[in-house]
């Protein structure tokens, strides 16, 4: 990002000025007040709006371009499950409306299904799952294409804190498993942001800018001795203290 900004034709200037340079492989976390831009930056990371001002470049291609590569990979706050559709279906949707044989379906849906948990519930449907469930199928559906850069916008606010830490943990663990896909995380929450990231990206009320940068040194795998350590407490007060000026 170089540069970037974000007016609406309303005349509302949603990003001014962000510059950032992500590396292949970081895990980072944005975390800022609410209408400080984080969502617009998303949406033109995935090709779905133009910023006004400045450019930005994804693995060397336009956002519109990598995303039409599948090189790009988007999951929400909600898990924008099909009800009528089983978990296995829901999954592999990305590869039906690509018409890829339902063979090679099958075998990448069991494939990432693994990966989060769920191989058993192929054939079940959403309203079978209970929250995290159905945010693991949504998690699937977004590595089924094997990304390089995978956008999390707030995926886990809507719960408990118990399924929400066990989801972290997850996350990191497939995050890990591959050393090549970069995460983009939006949270509101810092425990959530210092505990996931190599860097923890702060910005200002809107106009949204980057106002810090904040590397988080601490080794991966991070499990719950991180969360209890003094030292993520001290992480924790960086990050908070940097929102509030």
């Amino acid at each position: 990002m170089d540069h970037l900004s974000k007016t609406y034709a309303n005349g509302t200037v949603a990003l001014q000025d962000v510059n950032l340079t992500i590396k292949e492989g970081e895990f980072l976390s944005f975390v800022g007040p609410s209408g400080c831009g984080k969502s617009t930056i998303f949406k033109m990371i995935a090709g779905l709006g133009e910023p006004t001002g400045g450019t930005l470049d994804i693995l060397g291609m336009t956002p519109k371009e990598a995303r039409k590569q599948s090189e790009i990979a988007f999951v929400f706050q909600d898990h924008t499950l099909l009800p009528w559709c089983t978990v296995q279906d829901n999954v592999v949707l990305p590869m039906a409306l690509k018409g890829i044989p339902k063979k090679r379906q099958k075998e990448e849906a069991e494939r990432v299904l693994e990966l989060v948990g769920l191989k058993d519930y192929m054939k079940v449907l959403p309203r079978q799952l209970s929250g995290g469930m159905k945010m693991r199928v949504s998690i699937a559906r977004a590595l089924i294409a094997r990304p390089k850069l995978l956008l999390m916008d707030e995926p886990f606010g809507a719960l408990d804190e118990i399924t929400r830490q066990t989801l972290q943990d997850e996350l990191l663990g497939i995050w890990r498993q591959d050393n090549k896909m970069t995460v983009l995380f939006v949270t509101h929450n810092v425990f959530e942001a210092v505990y996931l990231s190599t860097r923890v990206i702060v910005m200002t009320p809107r106009p949204g800018k980057v106002s810090a940068a904040i590397d988080i040194p601490v080794p991966f795998p991070r499990d719950e001795a991180f969360r209890t350590a003094p030292e993520f407490g001290e992480w924790v007060r960086k990050v908070s203290g940097a929102l509030k000026h």
